[in-house]
């Protein structure tokens, strides 16, 4: 895969000088812009950014979403300046999170609406309708680059936060824990609402109810994995998986 030109090289910008761009537009791309490249679009850079800023500025913000338990997120077009996700906002369109929506699925939906949202964007400002607004001070965080660290499970965490780690991280980086010191990948689970017949530390595997595996977490909630595949291995139900290690009740995940 070719590498992306450094942005601030001399060469680069002398290339895109050369090209006299009347806008620039942004979208999912790594690198912040210095001021020399901003100025060069006569009507400046507009990036699409997948999250109601000010909340979730930075790199993940449709998994940050998702893990932080919104209900609501969506896209804003700005115009750029030489912060991380600060510059001033121009449009934006709020976008309701599916109760066992992905981040990978988020992602198609948002990708759909930003596209529309851009259009609307570039529309507006050739019709110099465009009131740029700057962001509130308030209700920013920041969503950081995601790594494989991330994915591991925290069973001290309630039930409904493993979920959403879940949904936020899948497809990649997945969330694994680990079972008789081997690594394990939890693809799929839910949050238990029932009153299981056992407790135990978080992490405590409760035993197997219809057809899925019962892990205690923190707040004296249950975690209910449905899918697991050990490394090198095909995907199995959580009974497959149980009754194939011959699981007891009370052996220990992560």
């Amino acid at each position: 895969m070719t590498q992306p030109q450094d942005v601030r090289a001399a060469a680069f910008l002398d290339r895109v000088r050369g090209l006299r761009p009347s806008v620039a537009v942004v979208v999912a791309f790594g690198q912040i812009f210095p001021a020399a490249l901003l100025s060069l679009p006569a009507h400046g850079c507009i990036n699409v950014h997948a999250s109601l800023l000010p909340r979730h500025r930075g790199a993940a913000p449709i998994q940050a979403a998702i893990i932080a338990g919104d209900r609501v997120t969506g896209i804003t077009t700005m115009q750029m300046d030489e912060g991380l996700d600060t510059g001033p906002m121009l449009l934006r369109e709020e976008v309701e999170i599916g109760a066992t929506e992905t981040a990978g699925e988020l992602c198609e939906r948002l990708a759909r609406i930003g596209a529309r949202l851009l259009v609307e964007t570039l529309d507006a400002l050739d019709a110099g309708e465009l009131v740029p607004r700057t962001q509130p001070e308030e209700g920013v965080t920041m969503a950081r680059r995601l790594r494989r660290p991330d994915g591991v499970i925290d069973w001290s965490l309630p039930a409904v936060r493993i979920f959403d780690r879940m949904r936020g991280l899948t497809p990649w980086p997945g969330v694994s824990t680990s079972f008789r010191d081997q690594p394990v990948k939890v693809l799929w689970g839910r949050v238990f609402e029932g009153s299981p017949n056992q407790s135990g530390a978080p992490g405590t595997a409760l035993g197997l109810l219809d057809e899925s595996l019962l892990v205690a977490c923190g707040e004296g909630s249950v975690f209910a994995i449905e899918r697991l595949q050990r490394a090198g291995r095909r995907a199995l139900d959580a009974a497959t998986f149980a009754n194939g290690e011959r699981l007891a009740e009370g052996e220990r995940f992560g």
